[in-house]
């Protein structure tokens, strides 16, 4: 239901734990409607298998939007070995179907370790990267690949949580612009069975944590003025990234 009225003033970020089947525009809707107002942004996509940290700039807070960007992000997740599919996670259709090598935690992470520092990273052809001002996935939905180019990303650090072969659980810290899908499917033909992401859940952004954010059923259920108690002011923001 559309709010009869909106706080007078809307300006900063909402943290918001997205969950999971929504696209990160799917919640920047839900928050237009729940505050009635047509200003917000939203810094870096998350797929709709994906859960966690979604920030929304909202009015004025939209001019700090290529900033909050910028930065680092953490994410957890798991991935599952043997499989290739073509979207690099499990909702796309399995390209390739391979037996998993017997391994162990020194070649796990071995492999890992191939992807640790700089590289360079294919952007997936399913991905909101554009090409020519269309999106690669209106693409890809065609049957058309295009060419892309390479772009240097890195990963600050990792870790191996679980190995229960053919799933393993990990965490990767890395920069702005990566893709975790491609990530998992490299490191899969690194250990020669292929792998493709079963889950990921965005845990921080920048300074930002997901334990400080609010729900999307939260959101559904609340006022403007109950969403505006938990935005961050512009101020809050710039003291946070320590600028």
């Amino acid at each position: 239901m559309k709010p009869l009225s909106a706080p007078a003033s809307l300006d900063g970020v909402l943290l918001v734990d997205k969950a999971e089947g929504m696209t990160s525009h799917d919640v920047v809707a839900l928050a237009r409607r729940q505050l009635g107002i047509k200003k917000i942004g939203h810094c870096g996509t998350l797929d709709p298998i994906a859960t966690g940290l979604l920030l929304l700039t909202i009015g004025r807070g939209t001019k700090v939007q290529d900033l909050l960007m910028s930065e680092d992000k953490e994410y957890v997740g798991t991935f599952v070995l043997g499989v290739t599919t073509d979207t690099q996670d499990r909702e796309g259709a399995t390209i390739q179907e391979r037996p998993v090598p017997v391994l162990d935690e020194v070649q796990i992470r071995a492999a890992f370790e191939k992807f640790r520092g700089d590289f360079y990273q294919l952007p997936p052809m399913v991905s909101a990267k554009k090409h020519g001002g269309v999106p690669l996935y209106k693409l890809a939905r065609q049957g058309k690949v295009v060419e892309r180019e390479p772009r240097l990303v890195h990963v600050y650090r990792y870790t191996i949580d679980r190995i229960a072969v053919p799933e393993i659980d990990f965490s990767v810290l890395c920069s702005k612009g990566f893709y975790v899908r491609t990530y998992v499917h490299e490191i899969g033909e690194a250990l020669g069975g292929g792998a493709h992401l079963k889950s990921l859940r965005r845990t921080k952004s920048g300074r930002f944590d997901v334990g400080n954010a609010i729900t999307v059923d939260e959101i559904k259920n609340a006022t403007p003025e109950e969403i505006a108690t938990r935005m961050l002011s512009l101020p809050e923001v710039s003291k946070m990234r320590g600028a």
